[in-house]
């Protein structure tokens, strides 16, 4: 896709200008313009296991530009390309059996866009969209589980990551309730509940309030804790799906699960206030690793800080934050670390596209999960993870006029 100037519409005047001097710049739609340009979010199944997520990701962050924008000039082409995105995945995931075992849990990112579109206008694909979106709910009863019913991220055994609940939670409550009651509903709810409820029992620590990364059921793995199984690092991007899920998955209840709502605000509110705890005075950023700031080699890391201030500015905006003060620090910290972000990661580059820096790459508890592993991992130019957040970010930021 070429960049077409002429439909570029409001951000036309920002393009030969500074990007710190355009004060009139919607960073959401120019960094999605960018994306798109980019052909990002498209599934090509020669990416590996993280392209689902990629294109999920995508998906979810142009969804949120068309719901807060509708009427944008360059609103029928995002409309288009979440369903080239969302079409580019439903291909590969018409098997419930396959979908289980191929991919992580991240292939459930897609759920929600597929199954919209199912349920859209019928085109000449709306057939492999439902069939798409049943496989996906089917895949989720026949995910391997540990010994207490947890879910595997992945394929490694007894192994469950808080980045899996981002993409389980807000789909099968959408799926299987609808926003209202049905006869799956509590099952789902129930599912939903204990998922999230055992990951963070395993996961959570009483002193900082924050959640490692994951947590191995058997207590085998070289980095497992042997009385809890639990990862030793708090990986700033995996808690910032899990606080994501939280966020998402209670605006999509229906609103009689008034016990499964509170019980995620709960959550919620007690991770809220670790997180804000633990942002860098200096910067107003998160670091990689959230439990070791300030140590050598560690950093601000820019897709889950995005992540923070998405989840931050949302909760405050519905109303799920304990009380003003909090909602009022949330705001204020959100805002601050936006600011941040924009001015370290954000950079515009010479065909008037919006670039985005210092994402780490995938971390994986496949690994020696040890403080040297985390903040050795590479930093990627331009990858999804980060600059799909940090639309998710900017989104809430203009939703506040600022």
């Amino acid at each position: 896709m070429k960049l077409n100037v002429v439909a570029f519409a409001g951000l036309l005047a920002c393009l030969n200008a500074d990007i710190s001097a355009a004060a009139d710049v919607r960073y959401s739609t120019w960094m999605a313009w960018s994306i798109m340009n980019r052909g990002q979010g498209i599934m090509t199944g020669n990416g590996g296991s993280s392209e689902p997520l990629q294109a999920g990701f995508t998906q979810k962050a142009l969804t949120g530009i068309l719901d807060k924008y509708p009427n944008d000039p360059l609103a029928p082409q995002f409309r288009d390309y979440v369903h080239k995105s969302a079409a580019s995945v439903a291909q590969f995931m018409l098997n419930a059996t396959h979908d289980a075992l191929a991919y992580p849990m991240d292939r459930l990112s897609n759920g929600n866009a597929i199954l919209s579109l199912s349920n859209g206008p019928k085109t000449n694909k709306t057939a492999a969209f439902t069939s798409a979106a049943a496989a996906l709910r089917q895949s989720i009863d026949l995910n391997r589980r540990n010994a207490e019913g947890g879910f595997w991220y992945f394929v490694y055994p007894n192994w469950s990551y808080l980045d899996g609940m981002y993409s389980l939670a807000p789909f099968y409550a959408l799926y299987t309730t609808g926003g209202s009651d049905n006869p799956e509903s509590a099952k789902a709810l129930n599912e939903i509940q204990f998922q999230i409820d055992l990951i963070y029992k395993h996961t959570h620590n009483e002193s900082s309030g924050l959640l490692v990364h994951g947590y191995d059921d058997s207590k085998t793995a070289v980095w497992a804790d042997r009385n809890t199984g639990a990862s030793p690092y708090v990986w700033g991007r995996s808690l910032g799906w899990f606080i994501m899920a939280l966020v998402d998955t209670v605006e999509l209840l229906p609103k009689s699960a008034c016990k499964e709502r509170n019980h995620l605000l709960k959550k919620y509110n007690d991770l809220a206030s670790a997180v804000l705890r633990a942002v860098d005075p200096a910067t107003g950023g998160w670091w990689q690793i959230m439990n070791e700031p300030g140590r050598a080699g560690n950093y601000i890391e820019s897709s889950g800080s995005a992540m923070f201030v998405s989840a931050l500015l949302k909760g405050a905006r519905m109303g799920y934050l304990k009380n003003d003060s909090l909602a009022a620090e949330a705001r204020t910290a959100g805002v601050r670390a936006h600011g941040y972000l924009t001015d370290t990661f954000v950079t515009k580059n010479e065909t008037g596209l919006l670039d985005y820096n210092g994402t780490v790459s995938v971390c994986s508890l496949n690994s020696t999960a040890s403080y040297e592993y985390y903040v050795g991992q590479p930093l990627l130019y331009n990858s999804v993870h980060g600059s799909a957040a940090y639309i998710l970010a900017s989104l809430e930021v203009e939703r506040l006029g600022q």
